[in-house]
């Protein structure tokens, strides 16, 4: 039985499954619970509610209203290592039995035949490029399919991905695997950062999680410093500000032209195209302290601070200019999410806030009842949105064409739905019973009728 300087929680996905429970003590941050949490799904990132409150990792355990229950709701967003908006023209699921089934765009990695033996079983990760996809399996080992020339084909790297691969990750056109000891191995197109070699020696050991634009790479290495390559003018060079990345950063984030890293002492430094976020110099006095996490469109930046605060830069259009909405951001936001040319901000009471091209989601005052309370997640795709509510429901608005408009599965989208997926121009939502429904653009995924007897049941995760 708990002390009175213990407390006992249940950490509890909205599917109803239980993450992890136990007793911590009272006088911890929320952090201890975040860290349990990440146990079960390393890699993704997460938010925690009580309610409709939102728990911080630096929230007092002591500080929560135990009259609220001892049940705290796990909210998954996307995987770290998908801050962008996909630009995948298929989707690939994992089912809980470690198979993956693919539709979509057949020759951008919706059809996986030629490697379908490899795929029945034992599965963990996927991620995209453009028009490929590469799959962990439980052995350390890569499986890709899709077009060659954007990272289908790793037949020149095989013997390095046959064991020990723990993360990769995809820029437009090539891959990045970071293996267990810290050395990392690309493939792909070259100009897209498929190759490294200029940087080798760097990537030998020490990397511990890898991040990219549409163009480029940037690795983080244990002690702190971070590595570039790709295309130069698009990130993959970061000479001008490499004094500032020498030691200390803690995350990175790409727009499609440009990084943004967070240092430990909350300051943010950032390089690549100056339009597309890289020169931050008009709002750096804002970044010098404070910032927690940072999401990039296409062609812009947003940045949360500590207090809960929104700071935006690059292309006005872009999302790069939030002045029509700055009295919504100034406290009380806990997650931003971008399409190609606009954000949308999710706030502690649940309200969400959208700013940007008014076409790719920026304008959501079409459902704007339907976004003042109980919003939990939100995804996005080129040019549109889709948030997850408390109920389970979804709402999306932009390009109606491009899943703006799910009128046509709403019935399936009422209840139930516990997380959101999107490429290009399409969505994927798995339901608490694990199927699966999708919607918009048909070739990109929008229509999955094709293999919908396989997503009935069992989905875990969608790519």
């Amino acid at each position: 039985m708990a002390s009175s300087s213990e407390i006992s929680f249940q950490l509890v996905e909205l599917s109803g499954h239980v993450v992890a429970q136990g007793t911590w003590s009272a006088d911890l941050l929320a952090d201890c619970l975040y860290q349990c949490v990440h146990l079960a799904k390393p890699g993704h990132r997460c938010r925690l509610l009580q309610g409709l409150l939102e728990i911080t990792p630096i929230t007092p355990l002591a500080a929560l209203d135990l009259s609220l229950g001892t049940c705290i709701q796990v909210v998954w967003l996307s995987s770290s290592t998908a801050d962008r908006h996909s630009q995948s023209q298929a989707f690939a699921a994992i089912k809980e039995d470690g198979s993956v089934v693919t539709w979509g765009e057949a020759k951008g990695g919706g059809n996986s035949s030629a490697v379908a033996p490899l795929l029945t079983e034992g599965v963990v990760q996927v991620c995209g490029s453009r028009m490929a996809f590469a799959a962990i399996k439980a052995d350390g080992s890569v499986v890709t399919w899709g077009d060659a020339g954007c990272g289908g084909n790793s037949s020149a790297v095989a013997p390095l991905l046959k064991e020990g691969v723990v993360q990769v990750c995809g820029s437009s056109m090539a891959f990045a695997a970071i293996k267990a000891d810290g050395s990392v191995v690309t493939w792909g197109d070259a100009g897209c950062g498929g190759n490294s070699s200029a940087v080798a020696p760097l990537l030998k050991e020490g990397v511990v999680h890898v991040c990219a634009s549409h163009f480029s790479f940037a690795a983080i290495k244990a002690d702190g410093s971070v590595v570039t390559w790709g295309d130069a003018g698009c990130g993959g060079n970061s000479s001008a500000v490499a004094p500032l990345l020498k030691e200390g950063v803690v995350q990175v984030c790409g727009s499609s032209t440009a990084f943004a890293a967070i240092k430990a002492d909350g300051s943010l430094v950032t390089w690549g195209h100056a339009g597309c976020g890289g020169n931050s110099s008009a709002v750096a006095p804002l970044l010098t302290e404070g910032v927690a996490q940072v999401c990039g469109s296409s062609m812009a930046f947003a940045a949360i601070k500590a207090d809960g605060s929104v700071v935006t830069w690059g292309s006005a259009g872009g999302g790069g200019n939030s002045s029509a909405v700055a009295p919504l951001l100034a406290k009380g936001v806990v997650q931003v999410c971008a399409s190609r040319k606009a954000f949308a901000a999710i706030k502690a009471d649940g309200s969400l806030v959208t700013w940007g091209e008014a076409g790719c989601g920026g304008d959501s005052s079409a459902v704007a009842p339907l976004l003042k309370e109980g919003v939990v997640q939100v995804c996005g795709s080129r040019m549109t949105f889709a948030a997850i509510k408390a109920d389970g429901s979804v709402v999306t608005w932009g390009d109606a064409g491009g899943g703006g408009n799910s009128s046509a599965d709403a019935p399936l989208l009422k209840e139930g739905v516990v997380q959101v997926y999107a490429n290009i121009q399409a969505f994927a939502a798995i339901k608490a019973d694990g199927s699966v429904v999708t919607w918009g653009v048909a070739g990109c995924g929008g229509d999955s009728s094709a293999v919908a007897p396989l997503l009935i049941e069992g989905i875990v995760q969608v790519c």
